[in-house]
């Protein structure tokens, strides 16, 4: 890799270069990498922080709402200053306060089939931190065609759901494997009906986060055709294993 680090930027990623899994070359990977963050909710909040800081140089945000009262709780970038302003606009201001470096791009949209493949082509890395499952599958279904790696988070009360699919491994099951669309509704991701404690956003997203950075320096094991389940009231966590449907978009 030509991209030389500046003095400036070893000292600032100091506690991370001098890890033995990461070092100068595991930095320069992170500042060259391109993450796409779909909702700014309480998932893509921690999740754009720590990327942020990490030394990820570019950053895609996605989301069409503004921020009320209600968000606060959970979505660590905002706070009562914040209220009716639009949260991409806004967590671009706070990431780039975090670390100037990282190129922040929004994207105030509301994804769909037709601005979808526009939006996420140039990204290497997606995390899904939407709220509702026509997203994720919609999320899902590109992910498989285009062989981007993805890591998807649901969250409810006080469970959290983490999916990591590696979509270059043929191998590699999908959500349509583990969830099947007509037979899923909506209310059990909305936090309007369903609540969340704002704790359970900040470790789901964080994980995630976590997720992204490993495959960006290729590190660790990730849950490539598992599912993590935590359930935090009860501090019980569980990883299964998906297997692949028989007829799925992903065979």
């Amino acid at each position: 890799m030509s991209l030389k680090l500046n003095k400036t930027q070893i000292e600032r990623f100091s506690r991370q270069i001098i890890l033995k899994n990461i070092g100068i070359l595991g930095q320069k990977k992170i500042i060259q990498s391109k993450v796409l963050i779909i909702g700014m909710g309480g998932l893509g909040c921690p999740v754009a922080e720590f990327l942020a800081r990490a030394g990820v140089g570019s950053l895609g945000i996605v989301d069409y709402d503004n921020v009320n009262l209600s968000n606060i709780h959970r979505q660590s970038l905002y706070d009562n200053s914040d209220l009716n302003k639009s949260k991409v606009s806004i967590a671009k201001k706070k990431l780039k306060k975090i670390n100037s470096k990282t190129k922040v791009i929004c994207h105030k949209v509301k994804l769909n089939e037709n601005n979808f493949n526009k939006i996420v082509k140039n990204y290497n890395y997606i995390v899904d931190g939407s709220d509702n499952f026509k997203t994720k599958f919609l999320i899902n279904d590109f992910c498989i065609k285009s062989k981007k790696f993805l890591v998807t988070g649901a969250i409810s009360k006080f469970d959290g759901h983490i999916f990591t699919f590696n979509f270059k491994d043929k191998k590699t099951p999908c959500l349509r494997c583990f969830f099947q669309e007509n037979k899923i509704s909506d209310d059990i991701l909305n936090c309007e009906y369903e609540g969340i404690l704002g704790t359970v956003a900040g470790i789901i997203g964080t994980i995630q986060a976590n997720e992204i950075l490993k495959q960006i320096l290729n590190i660790g094991k990730n849950l490539n055709g598992f599912i993590l389940i935590l359930d935090l009231l009860n501090l019980n966590f569980r990883k299964v294993k998906l297997s692949k449907r028989k007829i799925c978009l992903c065979k």
